[in-house]
């Protein structure tokens, strides 16, 4: 999925657009890559294509991984090896793989995911940039092809091996060239590999671990976009129900309207008044209460505009009137980069990532138009590609009996994908794998957190560092500290920033709760408990 304003992608273009004026974190390992050694890679010959260039980044160079848009300051010195694989003849995919001095190589392996539909490395960058710092070789893709934004499906049309590249077989060949340009560069394999993403990259992420196991030894997927068929049908669903009546559409100022009612009703639920659902779920807000009694006012919603928000948050039902699929939470309506961007605002992703799958995936036909949708035709049209888009098999029993470990995490307030979904994934995999799920896979759910970022919750925590511990014999995590920062991205990325407030995050079923002492901006004043329960 795209990572839009307020969140991973539009915060990400922000960052880069001033990149120049960024002074990077302080290098782990100073100097140059042995420029022999990194230029001698170029040439050479992998399974499906071949490096084409290797060059040496000192630290603090600029790194751009998309034409047209400013780079990031490099925070250590590197080897930047770029290659193109042709696993068929209509398939070109760009893969890059950056590598540490091999004084400062922790010996593992990353793969970073992409967002949205892909078309370029701007998004593996952010991920691959700072595991770079923490001594890891790092790999990421265009997953086949390059777009003009993540938003952008337009290279499917009548492409079905760049589809199947997109799907899964980017990632999947990518792992195995970090694989073979570290074998040349280092000498020897990587003693571990781990795979990390968010939204799409959280659907590739969890593609690697159901189609291709041994890829990867432990994996993150966050806030996953992993029901992709379903999903879109879905999307579109959300787009009717605002866009196809003029008077459902509901303006950005009244989104307030819906955040403060919520939070005054259900703020102080969870023993904490800080603007902060930890669990949305129970809040049960209608918004029927802010309905006009007549006409149409600045201080209240129309009736149309009711029902609009009433379906977003229920969820899209099927052709029937089932539920099909979850809905959004009440708390963050008018936090910039939520609802604005992704269900209600006039270019509204939902609407623009359905249209893009249905036009050029699904119909094959660039003038089909969102009023054409007709729900149980384009839901079975689209799942004809479920195969290889799709990645919520529960099915995770290859990847763990190798003993493969899994973190999931979701932002309670995300607006681009519901985080019930991830819910109702973790449990289904530990509903068919009951013992090896309670050993290796654990859901991390993150109150008043966006989508991947971001959110007036912390949400900025280190998911790599304890897979990491866990991978290597740790015990399963039961807590992360998240961090809530003055700017978000920049406590992401390592650059300088204020910390606002930090937060456990608890294994899921797990609730962090206040002890009743001290300030309720620390977490060390927070417990884990069970759900219902006092700390």
């Amino acid at each position: 999925m795209n990572m839009h304003v307020g969140t991973l992608g539009a915060l990400a273009a922000l960052l880069l657009a001033s990149g120049s004026n960024l002074a990077p974190v302080a290098a782990t390992q100073p100097g140059t890559p042995a420029g022999g050694a990194c230029a001698a890679l170029t040439g050479l010959t992998l399974a499906d294509g071949k490096v084409v260039a290797a060059e040496e980044v000192a630290k603090g160079a600029m790194v751009t991984t998309k034409e047209g848009v400013p780079g990031l300051p490099s925070q250590v010195a590197f080897c930047r090896v770029r290659a193109t694989l042709t696993p068929t003849p209509r398939s070109s995919i760009k893969v890059e793989v950056w590598l540490p001095l091999t004084a400062a190589w922790n010996g593992k392996l990353l793969g970073a995911g992409n967002g949205g539909y892909g078309g370029s490395m701007l998004l593996p960058q952010l991920t691959m940039q700072g595991a770079l710092a923490r001594g890891y070789a790092t790999v990421g893709t265009d997953m086949g092809h390059v777009g003009t934004a993540d938003t952008d499906a337009k290279w499917a049309l009548n492409a079905p091996e760049k589809i199947v590249d997109f799907g899964h077989r980017a990632n999947h060949l990518a792992a195995g060239t970090g694989r073979a340009v570290i074998a040349a560069y280092y000498g020897n394999a990587p003693r571990a590999a781990y795979f990390q993403g968010c939204s799409d990259g959280g659907r590739e992420a969890l593609m690697e671990a159901q189609r291709y196991p041994e890829d990867y030894d432990a994996i993150i997927a966050g806030a996953p976009a992993n029901a992709w068929t379903r999903m879109m049908a879905a999307f579109m669903r959300d787009d009717r129900a605002v866009f196809a009546r003029p008077e459902s559409a509901i303006p950005n100022a009244k989104l307030k309207l819906l955040q403060d009612a919520a939070i005054a009703q259900c703020d102080t639920k969870d023993g904490v008044k800080d603007g902060v659902l930890d669990d949305p779920r129970g809040c049960g807000f209608d918004p029927a209460v802010l309905q006009c009694k007549a006409g149409d006012e600045a201080t209240c919603l129309t009736a149309g505009q009711v029902t609009a928000a009433r379906t977003l948050y229920r969820g899209a039902l099927d052709a029937k009137g089932r539920p099909f699929f979850p809905g959004y939470m009440p708390g963050a309506e008018a936090v910039p980069g939520t609802w604005d961007v992704w269900l209600t605002g006039p270019k509204a992703q939902h609407g623009v990532f359905a249209t893009e799958f249905y036009r050029y995936m699904v119909h094959s036909n660039p003038e089909w138009q969102p009023g054409a949708f007709d729900f149980a035709r384009d839901y079975a049209a689209g799942r004809r590609l479920a195969p290889l888009l799709d990645s919520d098999s529960p099915d995770l029993g290859a990847f763990l009996k190798r003993g493969g470990k899994l973190i999931l995490y979701h932002g309670w307030n995300d607006a681009a994908i519901p985080p019930e979904n991830t819910i109702a994934y973790f449990e289904a995999v530990t509903k068919r794998l009951p013992a090896e799920a309670g050993k290796s896979v654990r859901l991390f759910m993150a109150p008043g957190m966006s989508h991947c970022l971001a959110g007036p919750g912390p949400n900025v925590f280190d998911a790599l560092g304890t897979l990491d511990t866990w991978r290597q014999g740790g015990p399963a995590p039961e807590t992360m500290i998240a961090t809530k920062f003055d700017n978000d991205l920049f406590g992401y990325l390592g650059f300088p920033a204020k910390p606002l407030r930090t937060r456990p995050l608890c294994a899921w079923p797990k609730v962090a709760r206040w002890t009743g002492k001290g300030s309720t901006d620390d977490a060390a004043n927070f417990t884990c408990v069970a759900p219902g329960m006092k700390s």
